[in-house]
């Protein structure tokens, strides 16, 4: 059977009440009204940790955000208001199992991980903006606790790398975009991760209107479908728009349960999804201040967003050597402020 995971994500917009309410809806979907209707629910509820501390440079903190979707007067005030505590995430993790659910958690930060002292995830998620993350996908891979990769953001190389630290991770084809347009979803994508990686289990992440796409996306091949919910489309919040209420998830998993019994025969095609990666890519940072002539190493580097004038994990080595310049704390460390070292191993 396909694995449905109902993306709670910030869908909460930072209350421990709402997220309750999300799993209770994901537990029975069932719309009012439809009497006797079998119970069709999801396999899983997914939700998302931060260490907000490990996720910004402090430019980006202190920027004012003025988006619709604003929950703060600067972007970092925002990402403040929408997190859930380490204690909220426990109490949310106990109640889906109280309920019969599973409980998925996207890890965005190696800090992260130490909820797992308190609780037991069926997967741990990688958002695609963090597939370049490798000290991330590293401390993952240290955990033994199934891995669940995003490609949104991600080009070939991008994944393949990924998939050296994480090497049996379920792959989702997604598209990043919020709502997604449906011209832009190329769910024949799907067939080709299958035909890339046929020992590694395929999905889709939906950020589309409406359940066309998750179904469709089951006939073209997808093992692992994820979709978002909401208690109310036109709340306030980006994700709200693209997500399912209580009826859509019902209709959404009646459908793919009775396409699980249905015969298909997908297309094949090759094109890979273009994402923008601007915002959210991670690139190296200086951990604490760096002062001109000191020695750049890589446990003075953190892995930090946006990613502008810096460089990937893999491209360390131009980061690494003896400061040029003094280089404050948190700032995307520019290869030209560092004469550079060779790197071995």
């Amino acid at each position: 059977m396909t694995y449905v995971i109902a993306e709670c994500g910030q869908n909460h917009n930072g209350s421990l009440e709402m997220a309750r309410a999300l799993i209770d809806m994901c537990a029975d979907p069932r719309p009012h009204g439809l009497g006797d209707a079998e119970t069709v629910r999801p396999d899983a509820v997914k939700f998302t940790m931060r260490d907000l501390d490990a996720e910004l440079t402090d430019e980006a903190w202190r920027a004012p955000y003025a988006s619709m979707h604003a929950f703060g007067p600067t972007y970092g005030a925002h990402r403040a208001h929408l997190e859930l505590s380490h204690d909220d995430i426990i109490l949310l993790h106990d109640y889906a199992r109280e309920l019969g659910l599973g409980f998925v958690l996207t890890m965005c930060a190696p800090s992260c991980l130490a909820v797992l002292d308190w609780l037991t995830v069926d997967y741990l998620k990688v958002a695609s903006r963090d597939l370049t993350n490798i000290p991330l996908l590293e401390a993952i891979a240290e955990t033994d606790v199934p891995v669940i990769v995003s490609t949104g953001m991600a080009n070939a190389e991008d994944l393949d790398r990924a998939l050296e630290v994480v090497s049996d991770a379920t792959i989702l084809h997604c598209v990043s975009e919020y709502p997604a347009e449906f011209d832009h979803l190329n769910l024949r994508r799907i067939q080709t991760l299958t035909e890339a990686y046929p020992t590694n289990r395929i999905g889709y992440s939906d950020h589309s209107r409406g359940i066309m796409a998750p179904i469709a996306a089951i006939a073209y091949g997808a093992e692992v479908i994820e979709k978002h919910v909401t208690l109310d489309r036109t709340l306030r919040g980006s994700d709200h728009a693209g997500s399912l209420e209580r009826d859509g998830l019902y209709r959404m998993m009646r459908d793919i349960r009775h396409l699980e019994v249905a015969a298909w025969c997908p297309d094949r095609n090759r094109q890979l999804t273009q994402a923008a990666q601007s915002k959210l890519e991670r690139t190296c940072a200086a951990a604490r201040p760096v002062w001109k002539g000191d020695e750049v190493t890589e446990d003075k580097l953190v892995m930090l967003s946006p990613p502008g004038d810096g460089v990937l994990w893999r491209d360390r080595a131009q980061v690494l050597g003896v400061a040029r310049q003094d280089i404050p704390q948190h700032a995307t460390i520019n290869p030209t402020w560092v004469e550079p070292r060779t790197v071995r191993g």
